[in-house]
C-alpha cells in the first residue's frame, strides 16, 4: 500500500454497504407473503428470499441500461422469486397490489449495519468528507438513507446526476468532484466486488471490496478486500 496517496475523503456504495437491504427485503417479502406463501417451508422460504434479493436473471441491470421500469424489474423479480411455489404467476392487478404493499412496507425496515456509524464518528473526528455512490437514483436513495437514520451522509450521488451507472468511470468522479477530493485520495468501499472495487479501481480511485457474504465465485478477487467497515479504520491508518 505504500504507492498509494493519502485518504482525502471516503465514497460508499448505500444498498448492502450502508444499509442492509438484503435483510429488509426478507422482511418485506415476509410479511406480504404471509398469506399467500404461508405453506412454505423454512428451507423454501430461504430460497424464495434468495431469488428475489440475488436476481439470478439480471433484471436490476435491465433496469439500469433503461430496459425496464423500476417497478417493472421489481415485479419480475417476484413473479420469478414465486414461480416455483404458487401456481397464479404475479401478474396484472395481483402484481399491483403486490408492489403497492411492498413500497409501503420496505422503508420500515431500512437499518445501517452496527459497522456504519461508529466509521462515520471516526471519519467526523479525523475531518474526513464522505458520501455515497449508488446505481439508483438520487431522491430514492436520499428517502433511504434518511430513513436509515444517515442523513448525516449529505454528499449523494445517483445515477441520474451524470446518466450513467456504475462501472462506468463517470459516476465515481463525480463523488469525488463532490467530496472535493482527488481521485487517487478517494476510497471507494462497496459490496460488489466487480462493480464497486474494480470499477471504482478503474476510475481511478481506490476500490475496496466490503465482502458482507453475499457474493459467490469470487474466489479470484484479488483487490482490496475487508470484511466491516470497521477495518476501513485500519486501512485510513495503514495509507495516511
Amino acid at each position: 500500500m505504500s504507492d498509494m496517496h493519502a485518504v482525502e475523503g471516503v465514497l460508499f456504495d448505500i444498498d448492502d454497504t450502508l444499509v442492509d437491504l438484503e435483510t429488509a427485503m426478507g422482511r418485506t417479502l415476509h410479511h406480504i407473503g404471509a398469506e399467500t406463501l404461508a405453506h412454505l417451508s423454512v428451507a423454501e422460504w430461504a430460497e424464495y428470499k434468495r431469488l428475489y434479493t440475488r436476481d439470478p436473471h439480471g433484471y436490476y441491470n435491465q433496469y439500469l441500461a433503461g430496459e425496464l421500469s423500476f417497478t417493472e424489474q421489481r415485479v419480475r423479480r417476484a413473479r420469478h422469486a414465486q414461480a416455483s411455489f404458487v401456481t397464479e404467476p404475479l401478474e396484472g392487478e395481483s402484481a399491483h397490489r403486490w408492489n403497492t404493499a411492498y413500497e409501503a412496507i420496505l422503508p420500515l425496515h431500512f437499518k445501517p449495519y452496527d459497522d456504519v456509524v461508529p466509521l462515520l464518528d471516526a471519519l467526523d473526528e479525523a475531518g474526513i468528507p464522505y458520501g455515497a455512490v449508488s446505481n439508483n437514483v438520487h431522491d430514492y436513495q436520499r428517502a433511504k438513507l434518511d430513513k436509515a437514520g444517515l442523513e448525516r451522509v449529505a454528499a449523494l450521488v445517483g445515477i441520474d446526476a451524470v446518466g450513467v451507472a456504475k462501472p462506468d468511470p463517470a459516476i465515481y468522479l463525480e463523488g469525488a468532484r463532490r467530496l472535493g477530493t482527488s481521485p487517487s485520495g478517494t476510497l471507494y468501499v462497496g459490496d460488489n466486488p466487480a462493480i464497486d472495487a474494480e470499477g471504482a479501481d478503474a476510475a481511478g480511485l481506490v476500490g475496496i471490496w466490503l465482502d458482507r457474504g453475499l457474493h459467490t465465485g469470487v474466489e479470484e478477487f484479488k483487490g482490496r478486500r475487508i470484511t466491516s467497515l470497521a477495518h476501513v479504520l485500519q486501512f485510513l491508518q495503514e495509507i495516511r
